[in-house]
């Protein structure tokens, strides 16, 4: 799968997709009138981007105090969106409180969740610990969830044995990347698999981490990145080959289809 994502200082063409596959990547616009533009002009974006051993990323952080998470993956319906697009234009008006949005866990071919999943205090699928191929089953995988403003990311024994409350939002991903600030045991220094990638990590202070690579690299370097730069003593991967990134401020839609449960970051409103 060719994949080609507009960055507005470079682009990078690359190959290869290690899950369910979509459509060529483009940039596509959501809520583009004239006023809403020059709106979000005014705003600083959450996310930037930055260089990691020869690798473009863009990092985006969520901030408790300004922010809340929540995951998505169905229209009231109960039809999965499959893409960052098709849920931005289902918002309408309501696409302006997101401060950005990335697809956030493993998936069947129906876009439904493999392993634990909560939105909205919900539970929608029970905490998966089965064996199995796959990135998913490369153990421990791991569980990222949160309740009004505390996130964090646990392993999923972890997670089973640790967490007795229902989150408010929850999805179960893996492999973990981070494990008490050591690196997977399982993950190479750099592996010959290469592609694109994106993880989330929680650092000391509480904020949310998320990376989705712009360029082809292995588990270990995105591994690296939220141990050695952003110094999260746990980190999960989220997905590749099919990683999209929905940042409004910089006008960023990856129109990945395809991809299952989505992890949304938007801005606290004042009262």
């Amino acid at each position: 799968m060719k994949r080609l994502l507009f960055l507005s200082l470079f682009a990078v063409a690359l190959s290869g997709c290690e899950l369910q596959g979509g459509e060529p990547v483009t940039r596509t616009e959501i809520g583009s009138g004239s006023e809403t533009r020059v709106a979000l002009r005014r705003e600083v974006s959450a996310c930037e981007v930055v260089i990691f051993e020869d690798v473009p990323l863009t990092h985006c952080v969520a901030d408790p105090v300004k922010h809340n998470i929540s995951t998505v993956l169905a229209d009231p319906n109960g039809t999965p969106y499959r893409s960052l697009k098709t849920y931005g234009e289902a918002l309408g008006k309501d696409a302006a409180v997101v401060a950005f949005a990335m697809n956030g866990g493993v998936f069947e071919n129906d876009g439904k969740t493999v392993g634990y999943y909560v939105e909205e205090g919900q539970r929608l699928e029970e905490l998966n610990l089965g064996d199995g191929t796959g990135n998913f089953y490369l153990k421990p995988n791991g569980v990222f969830f949160g309740t009004d403003g505390r996130w964090e990311i646990r392993t999923s024994t972890n997670f089973l044995y640790n967490v007795s409350d229902r989150p408010q939002f929850g999805t179960q991903s893996g492999p973990m990347l981070v494990i008490d600030g050591q690196l997977h045991p399982e993950i190479q220094d750099d592996g010959p698999s290469k592609i694109i990638r994106n993880g989330v990590g929680i650092d000391a202070e509480g904020k949310a981490h998320f990376v989705i690579s712009d360029g082809a690299l292995s588990f270990g370097q995105l591994a690296r990145y939220f141990r050695d730069e952003l110094q999260t003593p746990n980190a999960l991967y989220l997905d590749g080959g099919i990683s999209g990134l929905w940042d409004p401020v910089t006008e960023r839609l990856d129109d990945t289809n395809g991809i299952g449960p989505l992890i949304v970051v938007t801005k606290k409103v004042s009262e």
